[in-house]
């Protein structure tokens, strides 16, 4: 039917008004979630960049996803990607990464890096698909909770791509 498939997203600048749905967002998706005031202090700072995405004729507007970025001249760093459950394995995560790589490459940045989780495999598969190479492991870098309450320590991988 007409109208019917795949859902369309939007990337844009975060705004002050986006904060809380991106504390929310953070907290769903990781170990250790970033509350409102972290994210505040992050949009607060120079060189640092808010996207979210949200659905293409959503009546609510909210937040599918986000990607946080900071950059100098020479480099930016991703500092944490995530897209809500309901919108995952639609080509969100592809989306935020590709418009971040766009706005650094048209600010003629030379390098990105990014650390993920060892265990995140479709992390990881988009990443690799996008240019990234591992340059590095960090062993204990996250902490996961186990079933019996106790932190575990997980690896993150280091992974950079030349955007010039």
């Amino acid at each position: 039917m007409f109208g019917l498939g795949k859902t369309e997203f939007m990337v844009l600048e975060a705004g002050p008004d986006d904060h809380s749905a991106i504390a929310k967002l953070h907290e769903a998706s990781f170990p250790r979630g970033w509350s409102k005031s972290e994210i505040m202090n992050l949009a607060d700072q120079k060189g640092v960049t808010l996207l979210v995405a949200r659905e293409v004729g959503s009546q609510s507007g909210s937040v599918a996803g986000f990607n946080l970025i900071r950059q100098t001249p020479e480099e930016a760093e991703i500092l944490s990607v995530a897209v809500a459950q309901k919108f995952q394995k639609q080509g969100l995560g592809d989306r935020l990464m590709r418009d971040a790589l766009l706005r650094l490459r048209g600010d003629r940045v030379g390098s990105l890096i990014l650390e993920v989780d060892s265990q995140n495999q479709s992390a990881i598969y988009l990443y690799e698909k996008l240019g990234f190479k591992t340059i590095a492991n960090r062993p204990g870098y996250y902490k996961d909770k186990a079933d019996n309450g106790n932190r575990l320590p997980l690896t993150a991988l280091v992974m950079r791509l030349d955007l010039v």
